[in-house]
């Protein structure tokens, strides 16, 4: 299969890559399998990150469903909301071809496994569509949520009775213990779920001279963009009451 992401203006800060701009490329499966192979011996979690910031300035998916789904396609670059930011950039990190990350994203983005018939999936009713439920799976990173703070107990929905969480303050006191490529799905409080959902939101961590997060900044109705900011300063002005937090080892 053929594919290609979108890459943006950013700077290649690993020692391993001479520090450069790459400036609106369509990247071919050849140039990700470069860029795989200068990152193989990188951790899980800078992997993770570093090609979460490829997608920086990538426009906000408005299909209602995800545009992937809609095409029944597994690569759906031009456009992504923010699992599906998630989904790329762990499923490029753990790979080692183009073809690898296809084979992965037909494990990780389902409850039970993602079926391809002539380069179309087959079976998206069984895709991952709660944020909750991707962490529940362990597909998507062990839960460390715990080992940032205090957590509290929230009322669950659909088949969970609860859910614990940890608030925005513990986080922001505690930032220090997060690592490059962390998942952060941020919780609803119960009054704010629309569809039964508990995860409004997902993001990845970007650790360097500061602590950033990389996110799919949007909404379908308005559109938006994929954001590099300040985790501090999201997290004071966020609509969510906290955080759940998994991290690949």
């Amino acid at each position: 299969m053929k594919t290609k992401t979108i890459l943006f203006p950013l700077l290649l800060l690993f020692s391993l890559h001479p520090l450069t701009s790459v400036v609106c490329l369509d990247l071919m499966d050849e140039e990700i399998q470069r860029f795989q192979t200068l990152l193989k011996d990188q951790p899980v979690g800078v992997r993770i990150a570093f090609w979460a910031e490829k997608f920086m300035g990538v426009p906000y998916d408005v299909d209602p469903m995800g545009e992937y789904v809609s095409k029944a396609a597994v690569v759906a670059d031009e456009r992504v909301d923010c699992m599906y930011l998630v989904f790329r950039a762990v499923e490029l990190a753990l790979s080692q071809t183009p073809e690898d990350a296809v084979q992965i994203a037909l494990d990780k983005r389902f409850h039970s496994k993602g079926i391809l018939q002539e380069d179309r999936v087959a079976n998206y009713e069984d895709r991952f569509e709660y944020g909750e439920d991707m962490i529940y799976s362990g597909k998507w990173g062990r839960e460390v949520t715990s080992q940032f703070g205090k957590v509290l107990r929230l009322k669950g929905s659909r088949n969970l009775a609860f859910v614990d969480f940890l608030p925005s303050g513990e986080l922001i006191q505690s930032m220090e213990k997060l690592k490059s490529g962390d998942l952060l799905f941020f919780v609803k409080a119960p009054e704010s779920r629309v569809n039964r959902e508990i995860v409004g939101h997902i993001g990845i961590v970007k650790v360097d001279q500061t602590v950033s997060l990389i996110h799919a900044s949007g909404t379908k109705k308005k559109g938006g963009a994929v954001q590099k900011v300040l985790l501090k300063d999201y997290l004071q002005k966020m609509p969510f009451i906290g955080v759940k937090i998994t991290r690949f080892e």
